[in-house]
C-alpha cells in the first residue's frame, strides 16, 4: 500500500485489479469533482435551458429601467384597458421600419366595457434609445433613456394596460426585480438560521437538540397561510416599500428554515461519528471549525439543491401574500401586487391580458425546479 499526501492508501498500480485500472484511466475519472459535476449537470437538458434562462433575468434586473418603455406607475387615463398592441414591419405589402398602430377606445355602455379600434392608415415608428421616464440603471446611476418608445401621443402597450391605463409590460419587468429579489433574501435567512440551528441539535445532541426540535414541531403544526397572515398584518401598513420588502422576507425566511434544520440535524447525526471526525475531535479542533471544514462540506450538494427548489416556494409565498393585500403595497410594484388588481373575474373575462402576471410567476418556479432536480442528480454523490 501507498500512503498518499492527503492521508489515504492505494495499492501499486501494479497490484491494482484489471477493472479498477480501468476505469481510473477513463477521461471522466482525470476531472475534478466541480467539472465533473458541471458536466453532469449540463446532460440534463431542461435543467441546464432553466440555468440559463434564471441566469439571464437576474442580469436584466439592473438593466430593467432602460428595457421598459414606460415607468412602473405612468398612467395614461385616455387608454384604460386598452388591448396588446402588436408589433408590425409589414404595411401596404412593404418592409417597414418596427411600427405600431395608433388606437383609440371609447366607452360601451350596453356591454360596460372599453372597445378599441387601430387605425391602420398611419402607422407609427417605435422610436430607439430616446428619452422617456426617469429611473435609475441598476438602482444608483439616473436616467431617462430607454430602449424603445412610442411617437408622440401614441402608445406601445405590448401586454396591453390595466385599469389606471398603466402598461402590463412594463409593470411586469419592474415586478421581476422585487418578486425575484424576495426569494433570494428569504432563502438566505432560512439557510442561515436551518444550518445554525440543525448543526448544533445534530452536533451536541442532548439538551440543545430537545429544546430545537420542539420549537420544530410547535412551529411546523401552526398552519403557514394563517401564519403567514398573522405576521403580515402585524407589518405596520406606514412602512415604506422597501421597509414591507425586507419585512415581507424576513418573515418567509423564519418561517422556512425547520425542514432544512431536521435535514441538516440528521445528516449530523450520522456524520458525527465518522473516523475523520472522532479525529478531528482528539486533535483538539473546536465544534466550529469540525462543523464548518469537515461536516457542512459533506452536505453541500443537499444545501445547494434544498436553496434551488426553496426559492420558488419564497416567491409564491410573497404573491401570495400580495395578492390577499398583506404583502407589498402600491406604489411598490410585484407580481403580486399586479395580481391584487386582477383578482375579479368579470375583468378578466373581458380584459384577459390583465392576468399575464401569472405567466412569470408559473415560468419562474417551474425554471428554479427543473433546475433544482438538475442540480440534486449531478451533486448526488451516489451518482457520480
Amino acid at each position: 500500500m501507498i500512503r498518499l499526501d492527503d492521508g489515504r492508501y492505494v495499492a501499486p498500480e501494479d497490484d491494482r485489479p484489471e477493472e479498477f485500472a480501468t476505469l481510473a484511466d477513463t477521461p471522466e475519472a482525470r476531472l475534478s469533482l466541480h467539472r465533473l459535476t458541471l458536466r453532469r449537470f449540463a446532460r440534463h437538458r431542461l435543467a441546464m435551458i432553466s440555468a440559463i434562462f434564471l441566469l439571464t433575468c437576474y442580469l436584466l434586473l439592473p438593466l430593467v429601467g432602460f428595457i421598459a418603455p414606460y415607468g412602473p406607475n405612468t398612467r395614461n387615463a385616455e387608454h384604460i384597458f386598452a388591448p396588446p398592441q402588436l408589433i408590425h414591419i409589414f404595411h401596404d405589402g412593404g418592409l417597414n421600419a418596427p411600427f405600431v398602430y395608433p388606437i383609440s377606445g371609447e366607452a360601451n355602455l350596453a356591454e360596460y366595457r372599453w372597445d378599441y379600434t387601430a387605425d391602420t392608415d398611419a402607422p407609427q415608428s417605435l422610436r430607439w434609445f430616446c428619452p422617456g421616464d426617469p429611473y435609475k440603471l441598476a438602482g444608483l446611476i439616473p436616467s431617462q433613456t430607454h430602449l424603445f418608445c412610442a411617437p408622440d401621443d401614441t402608445t406601445v402597450f405590448l401586454w396591453g394596460s390595466d385599469r389606471l391605463g398603466r402598461d402590463v409590460f412594463s409593470r411586469i419587468l419592474y415586478g421581476a426585480q422585487l418578486s425575484l429579489t424576495v426569494g433570494l433574501v428569504g432563502i438566505a435567512i432560512s439557510m442561515g438560521l436551518g444550518i445554525f440551528f440543525g448543526a448544533i441539535a445534530g452536533y451536541f445532541g442532548g439538551g440543545l437538540d430537545y429544546a430545537i426540535q420542539r420549537l420544530i414541531e410547535i412551529l411546523r403544526s401552526i398552519p403557514e397561510l394563517p401564519l403567514w397572515l398573522a405576521l403580515s398584518a402585524a407589518v405596520p401598513s406606514h412602512w415604506g416599500p422597501v421597509s414591507v420588502f425586507f419585512a415581507i422576507s424576513i418573515i418567509l425566511g423564519l418561517l422556512d428554515w425547520p425542514g432544512l434544520a431536521r435535514a441538516v440535524r440528521a445528516k449530523f447525526f450520522s456524520l458525527r461519528e465518522e473516523d475523520f471526525v472522532q479525529a478531528a475531535e482528539m486533535m483538539g479542533a473546536k465544534p466550529s471549525r469540525i462543523i464548518r471544514r469537515h461536516l457542512l462540506p459533506n452536505f453541500r450538494s443537499h444545501l445547494i439543491a434544498s436553496a434551488a427548489l426553496s426559492i420558488p416556494s419564497m416567491i409564491l409565498g410573497e404573491t401570495a401574500l400580495s395578492f390577499l393585500g398583506l404583502g407589498l403595497r402600491a406604489p411598490a410594484v410585484s407580481w403580486g401586487v399586479m395580481l391584487n388588481d386582477a383578482q375579479h373575474l368579470s375583468s378578466i373575462e373581458i380584459y384577459p391580458w390583465t392576468a399575464l402576471p401569472m405567466l412569470p410567476i408559473i415560468i419562474v418556479v417551474l425554471a428554479f425546479s427543473f433546475m433544482g432536480d438538475g442540480l440534486r442528480d449531478a451533486l448526488d454523490p451516489s451518482e457520480t
